[in-house]
């Protein structure tokens, strides 16, 4: 790859900040200014540099090729969003990319990795971006081959927007003359730069799912589960970044990496790093909160069988009460009953006692009722 030993002084200043992720797909990656053919569907620009500056926007592939050879001190960047199979090959006939990679790169749906076939550096990375009109994350994959004079970028989904590394990178020849190299840590610059949108709004969500879950909303288990999926695929996209980093950080001294540009790389590295740290807490904090909106909902559970139980309680009582003064007031009810039929061979009818013993036996029989009864607590 292309290297400079020489220490520049514009590496000592940051680098211009890179726009915002877009928050809608963008239907092409960069605006060039001199559009590719139709024919070229895949292919959203390719572009020849010297020295850190546009000398050319071949219209093709083929013309591509053809100017970088003419060009044996130039660099090219294309830029391809989902590629046909023809295409990828043409480039890996071309570039001689090792067939792997370029199957890799046709399937897509790839983790985040850091391989070498060669001279070629072929990098996967998972870019996301926060969607705060359906309060989820987007992940996108974006596939790079990197040479000695050539980076390719084919990219799978609306993440990253690569028109606007291209931007940044051209307002900034001298780091653009690194190389590939340099253009690489771009790419990894602003696919790091916009993982901290998705750690706000992810944040942010899961600030009011403890407000919801401490509130009583009964739907806020749905919301918990489809963030902590989401948490692991962000997870899954941030954290093998640390080791592919740490790879590179490995091969400075190797591949002759520029002083400054190493700096710079560290740099992402430790944003990487950060980012995953708060990814890790996320999906901690989520089990947590998964746990307490569980003992919540047993406890609330709990209480209404609680609830329940003494109401049923309160009706057994009412109903004892009301079956104690029944069985009581049926007593009397009884034995007049019996002395009301009037059968001619009955010899208490014409018993001079007759009436106040009946009047007596339902007094008696009223009354132990009621002590018994009012014995047992059910009066």
């Amino acid at each position: 790859m292309p290297r400079s030993s020489k220490k520049h002084q514009w590496l000592r200043r940051p680098l211009p900040p890179a726009s915002p992720p877009p928050q809608a797909p963008a239907a092409a990656d960069p605006p060039a200014p001199s559009p590719v053919h139709k024919d070229q569907g895949s292919v959203v620009q390719a572009a020849l540099y010297r020295d850190g500056r546009r000398v050319s926007t071949p219209d093709s592939l083929a013309e591509t090729f053809r100017q970088l050879r003419e060009y044996p001190d130039g660099m090219a960047w294309i830029g391809l969003h989902r590629p046909s199979e023809a295409e990828l090959l043409s480039l890996a006939a071309e570039f001689d990319l090792h067939e792997l990679a370029v199957e890799d790169a046709l399937e897509a749906h790839q983790r985040p990795k850091l391989e070498r076939y060669g001279d070629t550096l072929f990098v996967v990375l998972r870019a996301a971006r926060y969607l705060d009109a359906q309060e989820e994350v987007d992940f996108g994959e974006l596939h790079a081959f990197v040479g000695k004079d050539f980076l390719i970028t084919v990219r799978h989904g609306a993440a990253p927007d690569l028109s606007a590394v291209r931007r940044r990178m051209e307002k900034t020849p001298e780091l653009l003359a690194l190389g590939p190299e340099a253009v690489l840590y771009a790419i990894l610059d602003a696919v790091v730069d916009g993982y901290a949108p998705v750690v706000a709004g992810v944040q942010n969500d899961i600030d009011e799912i403890e407000t919801e879950v401490f509130g009583g909303d009964p739907a806020v288990s749905r919301r918990i589960y489809e963030l902590s999926r989401e948490m692991v695929e962000f997870q899954r996209a941030t954290r093998p970044l640390v080791g592919m980093l740490h790879g590179l950080m490995a091969g400075f001294a190797k591949y002759g990496t520029d002083e400054e540009l190493q700096r710079y790389l560290r740099d992402v590295a430790d944003h990487v790093t950060h980012t995953s740290e708060r990814v890790d807490g996320f999906r901690q904090a989520l089990a947590d909160i998964l746990t307490v909106n569980a003992t919540l909902v047993t406890q609330q559970q709990n209480e209404e069988m609680r609830a329940m139980a003494e109401a049923g309680f309160e009706q057994n009582e009412e109903i004892k009460k009301i079956s104690s003064w029944a069985a009581i007031l049926f007593a009397p009810t009884l034995v007049g009953t019996i002395y009301g039929m009037n059968f001619e061979s009955m010899p208490e009818l014409k018993w001079a006692a007759g009436y106040p013993f009946a009047i007596l036996l339902m007094a008696v029989v009223c009354v132990s009722l009621y002590f018994i009864f009012k014995r047992r607590d059910w009066l």
